[in-house]
């Protein structure tokens, strides 16, 4: 069984580029407001997700394991 993932946009940061709905549609929606959302707060791991999170100008996307709650991304430093 893959890793699950829980998945967190900052909306506070995010500035509605769009580029995580770009990358990985299935993934990210954009509200009225153009602030991104998760579609599911927690998931199966996923390359796509993981590239929106990259992708994302602002790092706004957050991705932690679901069992331990340690993060993904943005790397710990």
């Amino acid at each position: 069984m893959g890793d699950r993932w829980r998945i967190e946009v900052d909306r506070g940061v995010c500035i509605g580029s769009g580029m995580c709905v770009s990358t990985a549609p299935g993934g990210f929606r954009l509200d009225g407001a153009r602030q991104s959302h998760p579609v599911e707060t927690e998931a199966d791991a996923s390359e796509a997700v993981l590239a929106a999170a990259e992708g994302c100008p602002v790092e706004a996307i957050v991705i932690r394991l679901s069992e331990t709650g340690e993060q993904v991304f943005p790397p710990d430093e």
